[in-house]
């Protein structure tokens, strides 16, 4: 699936399945939220923390599509083309990234 087909089949299920968009505000707080459960799911599975019985059956990969299905919905109503937006994302890194992390001590 590209991009563009997860932003159209984001787009689909919302106005058909969810009935309409969330308002900007509401997604940007669910992403938050969203973005707090990966958080907490990396901090018992790979961090210090140890797991609750809450944390039974959540899965690394759920969660992460939980904050690609918000991103991809305030993408969608705010007119960003993350096709578009992500190739430029990396035009920028590498410009600005590309010899200093090559020269980088702590990350040999």
């Amino acid at each position: 699936m590209t991009l563009q087909q997860a932003q159209q089949q984001v787009d689909e299920w919302i106005k058909t399945t969810g009935v309409r968009y969330f308002s900007e505000l509401t997604n940007m707080a669910i992403l938050t939220e969203e973005v707090g459960e990966v958080a907490r799911l990396m901090s018992r599975a790979y961090g210090d923390q140890s797991f609750k019985g809450s944390d039974k059956g959540k899965e690394l990969s759920d969660e992460l599509a939980d904050v690609l299905w918000v991103l991809i919905a305030i993408a969608n109503q705010t007119g960003v083309d993350l096709t578009e937006a992500l190739q430029k994302n990396f035009e920028k890194k590498t410009g600005r990234d590309g010899e200093r992390h090559k020269g980088n001590e702590k990350l040999s």
